[in-house]
């Protein structure tokens, strides 16, 4: 027999199996991480972000002396929170006239409507526990508006939500509502069986409701089976490690209270404080500066999304959703003197304002106001930083100043907002369209990255030959500039770098398992210029 070369031994079934099992732990994870839809939590990038923010602290100080000093008010309280935690805390001034007892940062000054962001946390914990719903009637919580006389048949019940969000068509109170602090339950009841007129039809528009707030404090009393000031005392407050926080002025120990005053005639004069009654839950909670930045500093650890555990009140999807805009009031815009524009949109969320303007895509705020003080919280979930102020002067108007103090934090260059994070099967994606853009386009790869829509919405042949075009336009030799952009984790863009010009290429991945290219354009683009979002506003020219 001539000599040959046998053929190797093929393995056996088991060693065949074998094989492949290994073949697939080592390249399926690979795969499946490249084709993963969970992107991480955006997070922040500059790692002297902190350190910003803390020189900055001294031009906030001054800000909020020289407003103290302009407006007269007595004596101010203010914290600045970052990622949750209470970065900086100053008081300044006098609590107490008479004595001219000074102001420090344990004084526990009334916080007035900022009460209402703790009522519809206290309504969420309700619904949460599965003891309520959000679209009930409020009727079903709080027998006497089943009296209530609506303006026109069509108009619908209202609903806890509408409550909560100021849709529920009552008129505007603050100067009728800060006098019913006091009111007992009785007087609440009565006054809604005696009837509420409606300015708006249930459910159609935004108009500020103290009345709303109080009913909202009601059903908290009938659901839960316990006085309001109890149930935020053992449910919220406590758990928070609020200590300081309460109802009741009686029960703040002397030498904390902060007193109220008016400016009249050039004279502070000391306002009488109203005691807690059936409205307390619209605006009677007096607090200190650590506590209220306790307060900020929960709602700011809602943010980003992530795994995790959760806060001891309330999970942070429903922080979240108490810092949504669930009703629209409106948007402005004005122009200064020296030519900058200024928008403002946004409405109210639950118990909380919520805006966007030039600088900020998310602020959520509330201040509070009543005879003798005047206060305010506000905070950037994007950035992760807030401010609170306290004063006790009647209607303080911290507006000014706290835009000012932001402005300060802004310029230091550590006020940020989180960087979004890919998902990897966008990075992946993000390779395969770039190829395509820069090597010339091929269709067997062109269809391993498109969804089914892609080549209906317009055939291969003619986006090859579109982008073909805005290469040769371009220069050639088109390479990656920078990094991806990511809107959020399905959506992004990046630029490429010609010899002569620039491209743009921006993608979206479809709403399937695995996720495919939906959107893909290519745009010419300045050389110089940077992808990303585009600014909210536009200076004018």
């Amino acid at each position: 027999m001539p000599n040959a070369t046998l053929p190797a031994p093929r393995p056996a079934p088991a060693i065949r199996i074998a094989r492949s099992l290994l073949l697939a732990a080592t390249t399926l994870p690979s795969l499946a991480a490249a084709q993963s839809s969970i992107a991480p939590p955006p997070s922040f990038d500059d790692p002297d972000r902190l350190g910003k923010l803390t020189r900055a602290i001294p031009a906030v100080d001054s800000v909020m002396r020289a407003f103290m000093t302009r407006s007269r008010v007595p004596g101010i309280a203010y914290g600045i929170i970052v990622d949750g935690r209470l970065l900086h805390v100053a008081a300044h001034g006098i609590r107490h006239l008479p004595d001219s007892a000074r102001v420090d940062t344990s004084s526990v000054f009334r916080i007035a409507s900022m009460t209402k962001s703790f009522t519809a946390l206290a309504i969420l914990q309700l619904r949460d526990a599965g003891t309520l719903s959000l679209d009930d009637p409020a009727e079903r919580y709080v027998p006497e508006l089943r009296q209530l006389r609506y303006a026109t048949t069509d108009a619908r019940h209202i609903t806890v939500r509408d409550l909560l969000s100021h849709a529920a068509g009552f008129p505007e109170d603050n100067p009728w509502g800060d006098q019913q602090l006091d009111a007992s339950d009785d007087d609440l009841a009565r006054m809604i069986r005696s009837g509420i007129p409606f300015s708006n039809t249930p459910g159609v528009a935004y108009e500020y409701s103290n009345f709303g707030f109080a009913i909202l404090g009601r059903i908290i009393v009938n659901v839960s089976g316990m006085p309001y000031a109890r149930y935020i005392r053992e449910k919220v407050l406590l758990p928070l490690g609020m200590t300081s926080t309460t109802m009741e002025a009686r029960t703040v120990p002397p030498t904390r209270l902060a007193h109220g005053y008016r400016l009249q005639d050039g004279r502070w004069l000391e306002e009488p404080p109203l005691a807690d009654g059936s409205f307390g839950a619209m605006g009677g909670m007096l607090t200190s500066s650590a506590d209220l930045s306790r307060w900020v500093g929960l709602m700011l650890s809602a943010w980003p999304a992530r795994d995790g555990a959760e806060s001891p009140v309330l999970k942070r999807s429903s922080l979240r959703e108490m810092q949504q805009i669930w009703r629209f009031a409106g948007a402005t815009a004005s122009q200064s003197t020296a030519g900058t524009l200024s928008l403002n949109a946004g409405g109210y969320a639950y118990g909380l304002r919520v805006a966007q303007t030039c600088l900020f895509n998310q602020i959520v705020s509330h201040s509070g106001g009543l005879p003798g003080f005047g206060s305010q919280m506000r905070w950037l979930p994007e950035q992760g930083v807030g401010i609170i102020a306290l004063g006790n002067l009647t209607y303080t108007g911290w507006g000014a100043p706290l835009d000012a103090a932001f402005d300060v934090l802004a310029k230091s260059g550590g006020l940020t907002a989180r960087t979004v994070r890919p998902s990897p099967v966008l990075t992946a994606m993000q390779g395969k369209v770039t190829r395509l853009v820069t090597d010339g386009w091929a269709q067997p790869l062109a269809d391993s990255i498109a969804a089914m829509n892609l080549f209906r919405d317009e055939s291969g042949v003619r986006r090859g030959a579109a982008i073909a075009r805005l290469v040769q336009a371009a220069g050639g030799n088109c390479r990656p500039d920078g990094a991806l952009w990511a809107e959020n984790a399905l959506r992004g863009e990046w630029k490429l770098a010609c010899s002569t010009g620039a491209l743009r290429v921006r993608i979206t991945l479809a709403p399937t398992e695995p996720a495919r290219v939906q959107e893909f354009g290519v745009f010419p683009m300045p050389a110089d210029a940077r992808v990303g979002a585009a600014p909210v506003c536009r200076q004018p020219s």
